[in-house]
């Protein structure tokens, strides 16, 4: 168990994912029960990029499904090819098919444009099936997932019942906008990913932006930690850090100061009360406590580990981007 553990971290670090016991224990166990992964934290915290970490990790195909407001079976699950289909009738009525000749051809699985959810359960080597923000999607949709989550199997009414040829291997994430059903969740092995951890943003910054001048990302990872501790309407997430270690990185910045944090803010914060909350005086405040406290030093160097269980790992710059570069 510990052996699968520490390769499932590995793995995941070799794609320039930091995880930590918690990830990578929900990580196994829904490989090894071929249960749904529900995974809810904030946003950028690195739940995405999870998915696609283990795709790239262990060799599997990465289908993705984006959820949003009004998603429809149509999008998620399959479509006909109507102009193929209008063809097929043409071509059989100058052949001079009859009514029901045409409808058993034109309804056959070649006139079926498989969507996500159908590619997910049509392969032969089974894939990884990410729901992205399923809390963006009606109760209706997530109903509707009931039963591929429950039997991996969909009823398409011309066709009947298709059953799964292999059983993907299914993330999804919640960025919590609105309740999940009970039934959604007890059919889903559950994850929790909250803002990492002091040491393992630094961690992180490490990994991920390596060219980072030593220092500077102590300093980056101890401004980010007291930013997310004031009333902000949206706090930065994982990626937001890393965005803002790489345009320093640009800008060639040796050592935080005020009229430079002031000017990359917009890397860290996305919206516009925030950016006027966090005026000079409020900068320089801040800027003050991390500059003293990395010149204290109290044992970041060195850290072990990876900071409170279920923190979020290293992302590629959004929530959406894959790895290792590009969660």
């Amino acid at each position: 168990m510990e052996e699968a553990i520490r390769h499932i971290v590995d793995a995941m670090g070799a794609q320039g994912y930091v995880a930590d016991r918690d990830i990578a224990t929900s990580v196994h166990l829904a490989r090894r029960l071929r249960k749904p992964l529900l995974v809810e934290g904030e946003a950028g915290v690195g739940k995405t990029e999870i998915a696609k970490v283990v795709a790239a990790a262990f060799g599997m195909e990465l289908i993705r499904l984006q959820c949003y407001e009004g998603l429809d079976v149509n999008t998620a699950l399959y479509e006909w090819d109507y102009p193929r289909q209008i063809l097929r009738i043409r071509l059989g009525e100058a052949e001079g098919a009859s009514a029901r000749e045409l409808e058993e051809t034109i309804f056959d699985r070649q006139y079926l444009l498989e969507r996500p959810l159908l590619q997910a359960i049509s392969r032969e080597d089974p894939p990884v099936l990410l729901i992205d923000e399923i809390d963006r999607a009606d109760e209706e949709f997530e109903a509707f997932l009931l039963e591929l989550l429950s039997d991996f199997q969909v009823t398409i009414p011309e066709l009947g019942t298709l059953r799964a040829r292999s059983r993907p291997y299914v993330v999804l994430t919640s960025n919590g906008t609105r309740e999940l059903s009970d039934a959604l969740r007890r059919r889903c092995l559950y994850l929790w990913v909250d803002y990492p951890s002091l040491e393992k943003e630094l961690r992180i910054l490490r990994a991920r932006v390596p060219e980072l001048r030593s220092g500077l990302d102590e300093e980056v990872a101890r401004f980010v930690e007291r930013l997310r501790e004031e009333k902000l309407y949206k706090r930065p997430g994982v990626a937001e850090t890393l965005d803002w270690a790489r345009a320093l990185e640009d800008l060639e910045v040796e050592s935080l100061e005020p009229a430079t944090v002031r000017a990359t803010l917009g890397c860290l914060l996305k919206d516009r009360n925030d950016m006027e909350s966090m005026g000079p005086a409020e900068v320089e405040r801040l800027l003050t406590a991390v500059l003293t406290r990395s010149a204290d030093g109290d044992g970041t160097e060195g850290a072990a580990g990876g900071g409170g269980g279920g923190s979020g790992g290293g992302t590629g710059g959004s929530e959406g981007t894959g790895p290792p570069e590009g969660a």
